[in-house]
């Protein structure tokens, strides 16, 4: 189970955007990878070409780049950066109790929601 996931509210805590708080838009997890939104921001040059419409496509784009997930943290309840931990609870589905974990804030101990 992945600490870090798809939607939720990140802080980068180190590296030239040190600070800023965005959503993860994609998760990278063959490379331990983050793509943030209005994180990382790097200008792509892309060919110049035209759309079957007629429009020109190309040229320099800014786009969002990787982020190493070590260099986030999540944002909890409280608005400010937390560890993540788990808590196992048992939960009755079609008359059987099974036991399912849900991450945790490590400061107040509560629940994190996407």
């Amino acid at each position: 189970m992945a600490k870090i996931k798809k939607g939720d509210l990140v802080q980068v805590i180190s590296g030239r955007d040190k600070g800023r708080t965005g959503r993860v838009l994609e998760v990278l997890t063959d490379s331990d990878r983050l793509i943030v939104e209005g994180v990382q921001r790097v200008k792509r040059h892309t060919k110049v070409g035209q759309s079957q419409r007629g429009a020109r496509t190309g040229g320099i784009e800014t786009v969002e780049a990787p982020i190493h997930v070590s260099n986030v943290m999540l944002v909890g309840p409280d608005k400010k950066p937390v560890r993540v931990g788990y808590r196992e609870v048992e939960v009755k589905r079609g008359g059987r109790t099974k036991i399912a974990r849900e991450r945790i804030g490590r400061r107040a101990g509560k629940e994190i929601e996407l």
